[in-house]
C-alpha cells in the first residue's frame, strides 16, 4: 500500500525527533540529556515527542521492533540443510567480514556501548530487547517444529545462540573500548566465534534443520 502524505509526515518527524536524540545522547550522554533538550532541537514541542515516544528510553530504543525481529530473520533465511545453529554461524562470521551492525561490530560501537554502560535506564532497556529476542525466537523455532507447549527445547535453543553472539559482540566491543584498532580484533573474534559456534554444534547442531 502506497503510503499517503499524513503518514509520510508522521513517519518524518518521528524519524528526525530520534536521529535529533541520538546525536544528542551520543554527543553528551543519555542521561545529561532532557527530553526538552531534545524536542528544542528537534524543533518540535515537548508534547509532541511524547505524542511519538512514551518514554525518554523509547527514544533510544526507536527501532526496538525491527531489532528483536533480526533472529527470527535470520532463522527463516537458512538454507535447505542448514540447521539453527549452522545459520547463525554463517550470518555472524558473514557480519565480522563487513563489520555488520545487527550484530554491534560496526564503527562507534563503542561509543554506543559505553553510553549504554553509563546508563543503569539503558542497561535496563537492553536487557529486556535481548530478553524480547529471545522470546521471539523461541517461538520461531517452536512454531517451526510444532513444538508442544511444554517443551523447553526451543527456548533453551533460542538462549544459548543468542547469548552465545551476545557475547561474541562483547568481546569485540570490550577490546575496542580498550583502543584496539578493528584489524587486530577482527581475526581474533572470527577464531573465537568458529570456537564458539563449534561447542554450539556438538550439542544443538541437529537442532531445527531445513527440510
Amino acid at each position: 500500500m502506497e503510503e499517503g502524505l499524513r503518514e509520510r509526515k508522521k513517519r518524518e518527524t518521528r524519524e528526525r525527533i530520534a536521529d535529533t536524540a541520538m546525536g544528542l545522547f551520543m554527543t553528551r550522554g543519555f542521561d545529561n540529556v532532557t527530553v526538552a533538550e531534545v524536542a528544542r532541537a528537534a524543533d518540535v514541542s515537548v508534547n509532541t515527542v511524547f505524542n511519538y515516544f512514551r518514554t525518554k528510553e523509547d527514544l533510544f530504543a526507536d527501532r526496538q521492533e525491527f531489532v528483536e525481529s533480526l533472529p527470527v530473520e535470520v532463522l527463516r533465511a537458512r538454507e535447505k540443510g542448514e540447521s539453527a545453529v549452522r545459520a547463525f554461524r554463517r550470518d555472524f562470521v558473514a557480519a565480522v567480514e563487513t563489520r555488520g551492525w545487527q550484530y554491534g561490530l560496526q564503527d562507534g560501537a563503542d561509543v554506543f556501548a559505553r553510553m549504554v554502560g553509563e546508563s543503569p535506564s539503558l542497561l535496563a532497556r537492553m536487557r529486556e530487547i535481548h530478553q524480547q529476542r529471545e522470546e521471539a525466537l523461541a517461538e520461531a523455532l517452536a512454531d517451526e517444529l510444532d513444538a508442544d507447549a511444554d517443551d523447553l527445547a526451543p527456548r533453551l535453543v533460542a538462549a544459548q545462540i543468542l547469548t552465545t553472539t551476545r557475547l561474541l559482540s562483547d568481546y569485540a566491543v570490550r577490546r575496542s573500548l580498550a583502543g584496539e584498532p578493528w584489524e587486530t580484533i577482527a581475526p581474533d573474534l572470527r577464531a573465537q566465534a568458529e570456537a564458539a559456534f563449534g561447542l554450539l554444534e556438538s550439542g544443538i547442531g541437529d537442532y531445527c534443520v531445513r527440510r
